[in-house]
């Protein structure tokens, strides 16, 4: 059976080389992308003008300054070079079907069976340098039997322009380091050689069959492996993934971990390490071209309506429904403008769709005529059809809450969904903290209220002073919001505690004793007499019953 053969693709500069295609005006100069880590700027890509003025990744932006003062730097955007790097993960799609993220700057490709599309293996990798070259990019590709492999040569196999290993290379090491392995060398017998150590015989292409000769030569950090692993086996005198090949694996587990044995097996393909592709995002979007510009918002409406329909079939064959739903409009002009439309629960009926478009699309400016019309669902949630359980069940079962959304939908299209609120219980006795305030479009209603053991009022508005008229409990007249008032009826008391776990500047006055009262203007207040705690005590109203 012929092997697998993985083809690792490594951007060294991704994000740098990203901000240039974004800011044309950067290429050619020495230009970094900065990250914060703790609270410290280190530079996290470099242009290859950076690396040649002597810069390296993980450099503190201060250092990278005083080294070459005419560093352009811009801030590191996770989400836009995730974007992107989702777009170069459809662009290797030309070489294989099978292709997966790794890491952050790298992507993997299962190319068993593709090479002789492209006239060969190395005519392979030239295409796919030439390609990455028009997009502006660097890669460095490696192709071997297994993934670990083909990592490995991407990056440490032959000279590496402008990229430093940070001491992971054998080549890196002190001088001193060098001359004394140069005399152990001469006391055991040969004369040193004076020429630099480069990993030699190592390619871009591994052939099959031969993955462990050409990872001997490569240094330990070609295994994917840890700086704390690295820096343990470099202490007991192990540079090269040939000087691991040797030793006893249970006495290499025992005293660096099973990582470095993992990753060695996974390597040579002792241990299988499949590619996960990942899933090509559904995408529920259709677009509809005018011969002739249009401008009518009955026309426009008519085109909406007309995309609706096959995006709904899609949806419900894909088992989902739309939550948020845009319009897009691009006018003659160059121009272009769009609507969104936030819905209440899932749906995948165009009836549905149809009435909250045409609110939103009211007053639209088309301009000097609309060419394009574009209709997206840009978040869908799961939605399975539902099994009434009688006749009952599916005469009036589920009526109301369907009417309730799409009242809310309706209400959302003008006021926006964000701004519709409903109240949910909360586990307080506090009367201010009993509820919680929640989005209405994304929670269902509460069904399960606790019943007060004394009624709650209508209104509650932070706690307002009562002057007293008497001492009485509950005073017989008092001063509310600069009206008098005489006591007709009072009902209570009702002692509430505060928190003791919490400080809740509003409790400071210590327990509560609250009373509804009811003056002789009708008014039905829910008034409290504060005991005293950090604030002094005193009267206090703290809402109106219906």
């Amino acid at each position: 059976m012929n092997p697998h053969r993985i083809l690792s693709l490594w951007f060294p500069r991704l994000a740098a080389e990203q901000a240039v295609r974004v800011e044309p005006q950067l290429a050619g100069r020495p230009f970094a992308m900065v990250r914060e880590v703790r609270n410290a700027l280190m530079l996290s890509s470099l242009s290859a003008s950076a690396q040649d003025a002597g810069l390296r990744r993980g450099m503190a932006l201060g250092d990278a300054q005083a080294i070459c003062p005419d560093l352009v730097t811009r801030p590191e955007d996770a989400r836009r070079l995730a974007i992107f790097r989702n777009s170069l993960r459809r662009w290797a799609g030309r070489f294989s079907p099978w292709v997966a993220t790794e890491g952050a700057e790298a992507l993997a490709l299962d190319v068993t069976g593709c090479a002789h599309l492209f006239g060969g293996e190395a005519a392979l990798l030239g295409e796919i340098e030439t390609s990455a070259a028009d997009l502006g990019l660097t890669v460095q590709p490696g192709l071997a039997d297994t993934l670990g492999a083909a990592w490995a040569v991407a990056r440490f196999a032959g000279p590496v322009e402008g990229m430093a290993h940070a001491g992971d290379a054998i080549d890196q090491e002190a001088r001193a380091t060098r001359a004394r392995a140069r005399k152990r060398r001469w006391e055991r017998g040969g004369p040193p050689s004076l020429a630099p150590q480069q990993p030699s015989g190592v390619d871009r292409i591994i052939p099959p069959g031969m993955t462990q000769e050409r990872l001997a030569p490569l240094p330990i950090a070609a295994l994917r492996v840890g700086q704390t692993e690295i820096t343990a086996l470099q202490g007991l005198g192990l540079r090269r993934i040939g000087d691991l090949s040797a030793l006893p694996r249970a006495q290499l587990t025992r005293r660096i971990g099973p990582q470095v044995v993992r990753r060695l097996d996974q390597a040579l393909g002792r241990v299988p390490e499949p590619i996960s592709p990942a899933r090509p995002a559904h995408v529920f979007a259709l677009r509809l071209s005018f011969p002739d510009p249009i401008g009518l918002e009955k026309d426009v409406l008519a085109g909406v309506e007309r995309l609706l329909a096959p995006l709904c079939d899609r949806l419900r064959s894909a088992g989902r429904g739309v939550r948020r739903l845009q319009v897009a409009w691009f006018r003659t002009d160059g121009g272009s403008d769009m609507v969104e439309i936030g819905l209440a629960r899932p749906v995948n009926a165009a009836h549905d769709l149809q009435p909250l478009v045409a609110l939103k699309l009211q007053g639209l400016d088309a301009g000097f005529g609309i060419d394009m019309l574009r209709v997206e669902a840009v978040s869908v949630e799961p939605l399975t059809p539902r099994q009434h359980h009688g006749h009952r069940d599916a005469a009036r079962g589920g009526s109301d809450r369907d009417d309730m959304a799409d009242l809310l939908g309706r209400l959302g299209s003008r006021l926006g969904l964000d701004a519709l609120t409903r109240l949910h219980p909360a586990q307080s006795h506090i009367p201010e903290k009993s509820a919680l305030v929640m989005a209405a479009g994304y929670a269902d209603p509460a069904t399960d209220w606790p019943t007060a053991a004394m009624p709650r009022p209508l209104t509650l508005f932070p706690p307002e002073p009562v002057k007293p008229d008497d001492d009485g409990s509950p005073p017989s007249s008092f001063t509310w919001r600069r009206q008098p008032q005489t006591l007709a009826a009072a009902y209570g008391p009702e002692r509430i505690a505060p928190e003791w776990w919490l400080d809740d500047p509003a409790w400071r006055t210590g327990a509560r004793d609250y009373w509804r009262v009811e003056t002789g203007d009708g008014t039905r207040l829910w008034l409290f007499e504060a005991h005293g705690d950090d604030l002094p005590a005193g009267w206090f109203a703290h809402g109106v019953f219906a």
